[in-house]
């Protein structure tokens, strides 16, 4: 574990003065009550109760000794000055004259107010037991626990040591929660998974990629091909097995930690790694990255169904334009014909004469065709044009309904029958659809899905399905 992990920031403010105090903090460390007044007045001479005063604000403000009591910033001095009634400027240096006055009045500090020792045994522990606690739970930086540690002695009145050998102390627990991990994780796996996980790192005779580093690619396109890819990357990772396992004495904190690294580090390192910590890295990589591998396998499919309603959308705004002129013509001429209607004047027994007159038969019939085939109804968004897509679904809908196992909340419950209907189906020739659930079908499908004499259309069921899929997934309805 390294041990340089401090910022120069950190460095330069450990146990000394970088800036002025604030008010807020000069009112809560360098005020100073009956009792402090009382201790600070036995001191002989101005200097000794200015200097003792500075040092008593200094340990509680910092939670250390300055080598230097007096180096402190003008603005303490001038404060503590003013509470004692004394002048700074001709007492403070003569405090410098003695040490052992200095060392001594540390001391009095210490023991009337009840400061420990770092080199306490009984406090090295129990700063020790409280990070390693952190630690094991959390991977945390090592800077965050630096800061952290520093702040959990000053509660307690324990003196700040050496930012060197509290860095040190925090890297050997890093390291000693580390080891235990590792431990742990390379337990778990039987023989032939260890094989299987050592494996990953090997590249193959003829490719320039291992396993492992195929594994960690997400996927990078949008198409059926890229879908396949994404569910092969999942079932190689679940035929491990590793999700089987036992990972109860494993804090998920560290677990993803080291997944985390295992994702970003490089191969050929890895396999490089002493052999408990390289089977821990895979068992971790392998743990977290099938929750992940399939999450990406579903963030694709949400994209396929976006691109395919997107392209259907598309292919019908070009439709609709080029048919555009011809709705325009059909539709004038049965306004003109439906104003025979709202003529009073023409009496009923003579519309169709009327009617017939303005406008043929054959021409009346061809402007009703026309209509219906370019209209399109209220609640219907380019569902037919998304038929013509389903063939690029039936390249990897099969694969899906194979390899994921959906779950549902009530409100998704009517979703999952029909994907459950849609599975059964699969390896038939020419299925009849009798018994499918017909509760996922909205008013915009029903025309396609169901025809005249009440067959269901597996093509628009199909597709009517992925919609309403799509729709649990995001609303997580369907897990």
């Amino acid at each position: 574990m390294p041990v340089e992990f401090l910022t120069q920031a950190q460095k330069e403010r450990h146990g000394r003065f970088i800036d002025e105090p604030s008010p807020e903090q000069l009112a809560r460390h360098f005020h100073f009550d009956d009792v402090d007044h009382t201790l600070i007045a036995r001191k002989r001479g101005a200097h000794n109760r200015l200097g003792f005063a500075i040092q008593l604000g200094t340990v509680r403000h910092l939670g250390a000794f300055l080598p230097n009591p007096i180096d402190v910033p003008r603005p303490v001095v001038t404060y503590v000055g003013r509470q004692l009634h004394l002048d700074p400027s001709t007492s403070l240096l003569r405090y410098l004259e003695r040490k052992q006055t200095r060392h001594a009045h540390c001391a009095e500090i210490r023991k009337v107010y009840g400061y420990h020792d770092f080199s306490d045994p009984a406090w090295r522990f129990r700063l020790s037991r409280w990070l390693y606690a952190r630690t094991w739970l959390a991977d945390e930086r090592p800077g965050h626990l630096f800061d952290l540690a520093t702040h959990w002695l000053r509660q307690r009145k324990v003196l700040l040591p050496g930012a060197t050998t509290l860095t040190r102390l925090i890297s050997q627990i890093r390291e000693r929660a580390s080891v235990r991990t590792w431990r742990r994780l390379a337990a778990l796996p039987s023989d032939e998974q260890c094989a299987q996980l050592e494996a990953l790192l090997e590249v193959p005779d003829g490719e320039r990629r291992s396993p492992f580093d195929r594994l960690r690619r997400s996927p990078r396109r949008i198409s059926s091909a890229a879908m396949r890819s994404a569910l092969q990357r999942y079932r190689q990772l679940r035929h491990l097995g590793i999700r089987g396992l036992d990972f109860s004495s494993i804090p998920p904190g560290r677990l993803k930690a080291l997944a985390r690294y295992a994702a970003t580090g490089w191969a050929p390192s890895i396999a490089r790694m002493p052999d408990e910590r390289r089977r821990a890295t895979l068992v971790a990589f392998a743990y977290a990255y099938e929750a992940e591998t399939l999450d990406d396998a579903l963030d694709l499919l949400d994209l396929l169904i976006t691109d395919i309603a997107a392209s259907a959308k598309s292919l019908g705004v070009k439709k609709r334009l080029r048919t555009l002129h011809d709705l325009d013509k059909a539709a004038l001429e049965l306004a003109d014909v439906c104003s025979v209607l709202l003529d009073e004047d023409c009496p009923d027994s003579e519309v169709r004469t009327v009617v017939f007159a303005k406008l043929s038969k054959e021409h009346l019939t061809a402007a009703v065709a026309t209509t219906y085939a370019v209209a399109r109804p209220p609640r219907q968004n380019y569902q037919p044009e998304m038929l013509e897509r389903y063939q690029t679904v039936r390249r990897f809908l099969p694969h899906v309904l194979e390899t994921v196992t959906f779950r549902a909340a009530t409100a998704g419950k009517a979703v999952l029958e029909g994907i459950d209907y849609l599975a059964r189906l699969e390896g038939r020739q020419r299925p009849k659809l009798d018994g499918a659930p017909l509760d996922v079908v909205d008013a915009g499908w029903k025309r396609l899905v169901i025809d005249k004499t009440g067959r269901v259309s597996q093509p628009a069921y199909t597709l009517c399905l992925l919609e309403r899929l799509q729709d649990g997934l995001r609303r997580r309805d369907i897990y």
